[in-house]
């Protein structure tokens, strides 16, 4: 069985929120849907389980568009990072109650609730009622009420964002396994390309409303097909800047010109846009010369043992990944320094020319 939304759209008054859109969910694949806050997840979350009509397109399951069909009569379960429990019944009822709707076993019931209860950590808290659990407690008592539906279609809306670093680390690895078992098309929306990557399997990125690229996770961060799917992947924010090549110089925003050699090699005369990431973006002095690019802090966020150092250049902020806790004051003098092998080069449309290259930048550095 497959999910197929085949050029799904949806218009509110001329506001497009979701622009044909066409994507296949499988089976006992992680289908994983990327992008930041208002891209569009939730809102083709609610298209698949019924909770909203789409404006245009179909979404077929088993080859029968099911476009208009009501929630009752789809097997389809969903969680929200805002947990949903009935408040006046405990937390096994909770979970049991899809259960009861079915009319399923006493035995049946037992054996789904205290399996789910098991995995997701509840068992102490089975006869409790909702108000007497934490935000996570609550969140995986949510959890545990999808994973005993064994619905056809479970969606996932941002599940594990209010639960601690451990259990969320743990449940990530769990939970495709847990609903693979059941036969189950999984789709999870997140905001954190990090949650992608640990999860795996095939991701859709989204980018106001529309999907800039799917594939498989590594692949697509990799090598993003347009510059919209490299700012899905990227957290912090992708660095960016326009540049122009002309001969030997290339032109920066800021006027100046630099060797092509140390930012466009081997690429012919034209405009540009390029971006790299945080981790790519080499912090130091704040001389101009070569490929440095001199400006002050503007903040610096220590992020454990991670610092993200926000650096004003003139034309741009840009965001620097630096090791260690580091207490750089706005105002003070710094510069980055970008490794030509480390950028995506796009065209002034936004496609994709140039993806980092991993084997020269291992070169680069055993020379160093």
């Amino acid at each position: 069985m497959s999910l197929v939304l085949d050029h799904v759209g949806l218009k509110v008054g001329q506001n497009i929120i979701i622009d044909d859109v066409s994507l296949t969910f499988e089976r006992g694949v992680m289908n994983v849907l990327l992008g930041p806050t208002l891209s569009g997840k939730t809102t083709l979350m609610r298209l698949m389980a019924g909770l909203d009509k789409p404006t245009t397109g179909a979404i077929h399951v088993r080859g029968q568009n099911i476009v208009g069909v009501p929630v009752r009569k789809r097997s389809v379960a969903m969680v929200y990072q805002q947990f949903v429990n009935y408040p006046s019944i405990t937390v096994y009822e909770n979970i049991a109650s899809p259960l009861r709707v079915a009319r399923l076993s006493k035995a049946e019931i037992e054996s789904r609730v205290q399996d789910a209860a098991r995995v997701l950590r509840l068992e102490p808290y089975l006869d409790r009622l909702p108000a007497q659990l934490s935000g996570g407690q609550q969140q995986r008592t949510a959890i545990a009420r999808a994973l005993v539906k064994h619905a056809e279609l479970v969606l996932l809306d941002e599940p594990l964002a209010n639960l601690d670093y451990k259990l969320r680390e743990e449940l990530r690895e769990e939970l495709p396994k847990l609903f693979a078992a059941t036969g189950t098309i999984l789709v999870y929306a997140t905001t954190e390309p990090g949650e992608a990557l640990l999860l795996g399997g095939t991701t859709a990125a989204l980018w106001q409303g529309r999907v800039s690229q799917i594939g498989a996770t590594p692949a697509v961060y990799r090598r993003p097909a347009n510059i919209d799917a490299a700012r899905v992947f990227s957290d912090p924010p992708l660095n960016e800047m326009m540049v122009s090549r002309q001969g030997r110089a290339v032109t920066l925003p800021d006027g100046r010109s630099i060797d092509a050699d140390l930012l466009l090699p081997d690429l012919p005369d034209g405009a540009y846009r390029i971006g790299f990431r945080v981790e790519d973006a080499q912090l130091g002095d704040a001389s101009g010369g070569g490929d440095r690019f001199p400006g002050k802090v503007a903040v610096t966020e220590i992020s454990g043992s991670e610092s993200f150092v926000h650096l004003d250049v003139g034309f741009a902020t840009w965001v620097s990944l630096v090791m260690g806790v580091h207490d750089w004051q706005p105002g003070a003098a710094a510069g980055i320094s970008i490794d030509p092998t480390r950028i995506f080069v796009f065209d002034t449309a936004g496609l994709l020319i140039r993806a980092p290259d991993a084997e020269a930048a291992r070169r680069l550095a055993a020379l160093v």
